[in-house]
């Protein structure tokens, strides 16, 4: 845990960047009939009867300093879907800087055998050379800044019936397109100091 919120207190400087990264779920969902108008003080009205259209699964990169986020939109959430959407961030979204240090949580597929399995040793040495990976601990996914960047996703965009995924992608990516142009960020305030107090039980006790 103090490992994750001595990374939030660091200064950045020039060439690199700090980059928290979480995924969700969706399921598309296509109406049997169409939805009936909003009128004055009556908003749309859906019909309880739906038809399932597939999952799609959402990477989440998301900078706070910078005010910047991502969402990569998949068919699976695999290794191999990871990898990919890392080696993006790395080569499409931040070509230009040194180091990015990326704050996730330990699910299975994050990791750098990733890399490996999904790309040729030197490929993978390559991308994972300008990574510094730090892992939120067990039950702490909270600490990751990026869950609070999907939460908001999920209640401006997210929150009701999208159909299949190209509609999906679409949507998404004009959420994140006026995120961008807002340099919307997460005010973060809870520092290690404020861990050793409120979460003093997490700590071993010691006799003075």
């Amino acid at each position: 845990m103090e490992d994750v919120l001595d990374v939030y207190t660091r200064t950045y400087e020039e060439g690199n960047v700090l980059i928290c990264m979480d995924e969700t779920s969706k399921q598309q969902i296509q109406e049997v009939r169409a939805p009936r108008p909003p009128a004055p003080g009556v908003p749309y009205r859906y019909d309880g009867e739906y038809q399932r259209n597939g999952v799609s699964n959402l990477f989440m990169f998301f900078a706070p300093l910078d005010g910047w986020r991502h969402v990569e939109v998949t068919d699976q959430r695999t290794k191999s879907d990871w990898a990919k959407a890392v080696r993006q961030l790395v080569d499409e979204h931040w070509p230009e800087v040194k180091k990015i240090t990326l704050v996730m949580d330990n699910l299975n597929t994050h990791n750098p055998s990733s890399l490996y399995e999904a790309f040729p040793p030197g490929e993978a040495k390559r991308i994972l050379d300008k990574l510094e990976i730090h892992y939120t601990p067990k039950h702490g996914s909270w600490l990751n800044m990026a869950e609070i960047e999907l939460g908001i996703l999920v209640r401006q965009c997210l929150s009701r019936r999208i159909s299949d995924q190209p509609t999906l992608i679409r949507e998404t990516a004009a959420w994140e397109k006026d995120r961008n142009k807002k340099r919307a960020t997460v005010d973060w305030r809870f520092t290690m100091g404020d861990a050793r107090i409120k979460l003093k039980r997490l700590y071993p006790s010691f006799e003075m």
